[in-house]
Order: structure tokens, then C-alpha cells, then sequence
């Protein structure tokens, strides 16, 4: 919603960092740490997505040799010629928690496997990340960050405000979108739930819920400010979500 002023006719995901959507690097940087078995749990115009990835273009984002009139183009580096991408169609109002039930066919064979909002890009060691929640005994992990917005938190007595702190300096850390989860969180899972109002508070009272703390790069995309910060750091060149990738 808060980005419609940029344009109501993409989904989240499609909104473009350069000439890339954030989704596209978003999977650049799972790709980049050897994971690039993708489902995507599709909704609000899902078939923005499908179109994209059907008429996908390595060239744009790839040095290329052309050659015989412009007819042969001959890539010097690749994009997605690894990846496997299921494009599951969950419904275009699903909550989070449901559309993750909805694809269980697609990730239930595996020991573990990674989820996302796809709103938000981090220069996160993935690795170390998945290493030590596979040392753990746990049924799911969530990246925690601080928060990186300049709201404040207000105290006030007797209709009066009595202090100002602002969000960036209380100790307080926020979920960062990047989980990591065990076949058993379907065990968790309600038909028709949100992902962290039901799931999440079962898995907390089961002590099944860890918190990797992250205090480097982080960013949401959650408005159009948001959008132009992100953008200008890729527009300088080696933004920090690509973490030295070639």
C-alpha cells in the first residue's frame, strides 16, 4: 500500500532496484550461497511474475557479444541458467502462513529449507546463518535486526509527552523476514492462519523459535523512500546485498 504511488500495477516483489525487481536480486543472493530451487508462493497478480520470468532477458543484466546482424547474441555470464523456479499460484489474499500450507508438496522432502517476504535485501553470511540453525534442535529461525527508521517511541502522563526515544536507539530488534524452517513447522501451521500471530506464537511457547541477531546490512523496501535508498545504492555500484558476487 505504501508504495502505490510508485505503481499500483506491480506486486511488491516486481518493484525494480535498477533495471532488476527486488525479487530478482533477492534470489541473486540465495542463488550466490547455492540455493536456486525457488518456489514462489504467487498472489497479487501473480501473473505479473509468470510474464516476467517467461520473457526473461540475460542479456539486460549480462556483458553479451552480438554478432551475424544482431541476430546471435552470445552471453559472457549468466543469471538464472541454474535456477528451478515453481511458480505456485496461493491466491491473491492469502495470509502468509496459509500460502506456505499451500505449498508443502514443494518443500516437505527437504530436511530444511529458507522462506522470505520478498521485500527486504541483506548482506547477511547466509551460510553461517543455515549452519548454525542446523546445529540446533530447533523447528524455525527468524533474522533479527535493529530497527532502521527514525520513529520515535512516546511516553506521555497526563496528556503530556514526558519522553522521546527514538526506535534506533532503544534496544528493541525487529523480524528481518529471513526464516529458515524444519519440515516440522507444518506441524504449526492452522488453515487460513498469518504466519506469526498463530505459527509463531506456538513455536515461542514450544521454545522451537530462534533468533539470529544481525546487526550489518539490512534494508526493507517499504515505501518509495525506501525504493530510492535502495536504488542509489545499487546506482554507486557493489551494493551491499550482492556480497562481492560476479
Amino acid at each position: 500500500m505504501r508504495l502505490r504511488d510508485y505503481d499500483e500495477n506491480l506486486p511488491k516483489p516486481m518493484v525494480t532496484i535498477g533495471y532488476r525487481p527486488i525479487m530478482w536480486h533477492l534470489m541473486k543472493y540465495y542463488a550466490h550461497h547455492g540455493h536456486t530451487d525457488f518456489v514462489l508462493c504467487l498472489g497479487y497478480k501473480g501473473d505479473v511474475i509468470k510474464q516476467y520470468f517467461l520473457n526473461y532477458n540475460e542479456a539486460l543484466s549480462n556483458d553479451f557479444v552480438l554478432t551475424d546482424g544482431a541476430r546471435k547474441v552470445e552471453l559472457l555470464h549468466t543469471d538464472i541458467q541454474d535456477w528451478r523456479i515453481t511458480f505456485a499460484d496461493t491466491g491473491p489474499t492469502t495470509q502468509i502462513g496459509e500460502r506456505l500450507r499451500q505449498v508443502r508438496r514443494h518443500v516437505e522432502s527437504e530436511e530444511i529449507f529458507l522462506a522470505n517476504y520478498s521485500d527486504c535485501l541483506t548482506d547477511l553470511d547466509l551460510s553461517t546463518y543455515v549452519e548454525r540453525f542446523r546445529a540446533s534442535n530447533v523447528v524455525a529461525a527468524m533474522v533479527t535486526v535493529a530497527p532502521n527508521v527514525s520513529y520515535h517511541y512516546v511516553a506521555t502522563s497526563d496528556g503530556l509527552v514526558t519522553a522521546l526515544t527514538d526506535v534506533r536507539a532503544a534496544r528493541v530488534r525487529v523480524n528481518g523476514g529471513f526464516f529458515i524452517f524444519r519440515r516440522e513447522i507444518f506441524d504449526y501451521l492452522r488453515e487460513g492462519e498469518d504466519l506469526v500471530d498463530g505459527p509463531f506464537s506456538r513455536l515461542i511457547a514450544d521454545r522451537q523459535l530462534m533468533s539470529y541477531e544481525y546487526d550489518g546490512f539490512w534494508k526493507a523496501m517499504d515505501t518509495f523512500k525506501d525504493k530510492q535508498q535502495l536504488d542509489e545504492l545499487y546506482a554507486r555500484g557493489g551494493p551491499p546485498w550482492e556480497n562481492g558476487r560476479k
